[in-house]
């Protein structure tokens, strides 16, 4: 498949040096794939990093700022950040309260940053939180780190910025994750550009369900369904394994994986809104939009987040990044 990059084996830092170009007054670049705040390191706050392979843009860079992340450290496409990227973010942010890593359920990223977090242990003090909000698997020890993620970097990040210790930031973001479910499906692959061809196929009437974030295909193939079927689907398995009951308040993200018109996903988000009507579910608040993608894929993933009063205001509480917006 054609694509709008000079060198694949650049790819990475010429997409750093264009993010960081474009936002000179709030992010700047270390070693090459690492991206911090600006006015980084800030006295007397925790930490937030994150970080993984790249071609889930705008994750995680994209959500370096203030209210957010302290530092993302980008990996080659689809792999994991080395130890020492990792070490090297923890460094340059690091304001000496505590640092939190918040870290993607694959078994690359949580060797490498658990690593990272050994080495840094005369730096400051460093803990980690892991994300594994996917329910296509049933495991729950097994389950990806998928687009709940941000979710996490929102929160605990707005946390951070209030003046929250180190332990009282680690608790939330372990709550979030323990409330936050996703699931995704996807009509096609996605092209690695080091590769240059799809990593799997489907028919022109096939879908799949329950891919993940790494081009991979999911748990199930299926016959092409209309998007309301689709949208229940999701809902029905994500509700489900969340535990929503009548009454309860959730936090909607339809997130599109790259290859996904707006107007796809804004269908999409209308029948989730009629889902948790009809279950008696309030809805706080919602997003739309590719915001965890897998290059080009055409799909997209639902995620729920049942919210408390202090999550909620987390949520609206400003920020300042390149990539998520300000909820109203």
């Amino acid at each position: 498949m054609k694509k709008f990059v000079n060198d694949p084996q650049n790819v990475v830092t010429e997409e750093i040096q264009g993010l960081v170009n474009l936002y000179p007054n709030s992010l700047r670049s270390i070693d090459e794939t690492v991206v911090i705040r600006a006015d980084s390191p800030v006295n007397g706050k925790v930490v937030l990093v994150s970080g993984g392979g790249s071609g889930h843009e705008p994750m995680h860079s994209g959500y370096v700022g203030k209210g957010m992340l302290d530092a993302a450290v980008a990996g080659a496409v689809f792999t994991a950040p080395t130890p020492d990227k990792i070490l090297a973010a923890i460094n340059s942010a690091s304001s000496g309260k505590g640092v939190l890593l918040v870290v993607t359920n694959y078994a690359g990223d949580v060797m490498n940053f658990k690593l990272a977090e050994q080495l840094a242990s005369g730096v400051d003090q460093v803990e980690h939180v892991i994300v594994n909000d996917d329910v296509a698997i049933k495991a729950r020890e097994n389950r990806r780190g998928v687009a709940g993620t941000i979710l996490v970097h929102k929160i605990a990040g707005a946390k951070a910025e209030s003046g929250a210790s180190l332990d009282e930031v680690k608790k939330l973001g372990e709550r979030v994750i323990s409330n936050v479910r996703s699931m995704g499906v996807a009509l096609s692959s996605c092209t690695n550009p080091t590769v240059g061809k799809p990593i799997f196929t489907l028919g022109e009437n096939e879908m799949e369900i329950g891919i993940g974030v790494h081009g991979e295909a999911g748990v199930e193939r299926r016959e092409l369904q209309s998007a309301d079927r689709v949208v229940d689907l999701l809902y029905r398995r994500v509700s489900e394994d969340l535990g929503l009951r009548k009454g309860e308040e959730v936090f909607v993200l339809v997130n599109g994986m790259g290859g996904t018109p707006l107007m796809e996903l804004l269908v999409a988000a209308r029948k989730v809104s009629e889902l948790l009507s009809n279950d008696g579910i309030r809805k706080f608040r919602g997003m739309v939009g590719n915001f965890v993608t897998s290059l080009e894929m055409a799909g997209f993933s639902l995620s729920l987040l049942r919210v408390d009063e202090e999550m909620k205001g987390l949520l609206l509480a400003p920020q300042n990044t390149p990539a998520f917006p300000n909820l109203v």
